[in-house]
């Protein structure tokens, strides 16, 4: 009785009905809680290779928050038009390196802006929904390997031509797509895409490369990092 008491007499202080303050602290409670299963789906199913639960730990703060600037700005114009600019004199540099990332903090804010919209029922069906989904297909590991790599070869022997590198790995690789060539006095460098036949051909790639320069240093890794 004495929080229902509270909740009242916020409501006439605020001029808000009581109705609609219960209603805004259940779809609080939804949004909350659905943040969070979606962190642990994001932590536990997620095929990122950046710290998971660095990104995790975002995505129910920023469901809460989008929950709250929604009920803020939604019942005023000029509050909206408030925010709007005040968005567009902030720069948000978020360091995302993966797109999954993207998919699961754009998921977190279609939570807040569902339940602070007041669709409760609609947004925890489509969200669970989406959650399904991510558990039934984009969980499959096999989904997120990948058999493309980046390859940087670095060599001083002026008289290695690129074109030799190129010959040599013919006989490894699937696929080879030149990213980027750069030559100099002091040393050449070039970035390639490559798919190599199988993992076990890739010290056969490094082999071939160190037969035409023993000192050439080498590189490789997975093409979907930033790294």
């Amino acid at each position: 009785m004495e929080q229902i008491d509270i909740i009242n007499q916020f409501a006439i202080q605020s001029g808000i009905p009581a109705a609609n303050i219960m209603s805004i602290l259940v779809n609080f409670i939804f949004c909350v809680g659905m943040s969070f299963i979606v962190r642990a789906f994001y932590v536990k199913y997620s095929v990122s290779l950046t710290g998971k639960h660095h990104v995790g730990v975002v995505i129910p703060i920023l469901a809460s928050i989008v929950f709250l600037v929604i009920i803020v700005v939604k019942s005023s114009l000029a509050l909206s038009l408030g925010l709007v600019g005040a968005l567009s004199i902030v720069r948000f540099r978020t360091p995302i390196k993966e797109p999954e990332e993207l998919v699961y903090l754009f998921l977190s804010i279609a939570i807040g802006l569902g339940y602070a919209a007041g669709h409760t029922v609609i947004t925890t069906i489509l969200s669970s929904s989406i959650l399904a989904m991510i558990y039934f297909w984009l969980s499959n590991k096999n989904i997120g390997k990948t058999n493309e790599y980046n390859l940087i070869v670095n060599w001083k022997n002026n008289d290695l031509k690129f074109s030799q590198i190129s010959d040599s790995l013919i006989g490894v690789l699937n696929h080879m797509k030149l990213i980027r060539l750069d030559r100099g006095i002091n040393g050449n460098t070039a970035v390639l895409l490559v798919v190599p036949e199988s993992n076990i051909e890739i010290d056969s790639l490094v082999e071939k490369i160190r037969v035409l320069d023993p000192k050439a240093d080498i590189s490789f890794y997975e093409a979907k990092t930033n790294w």
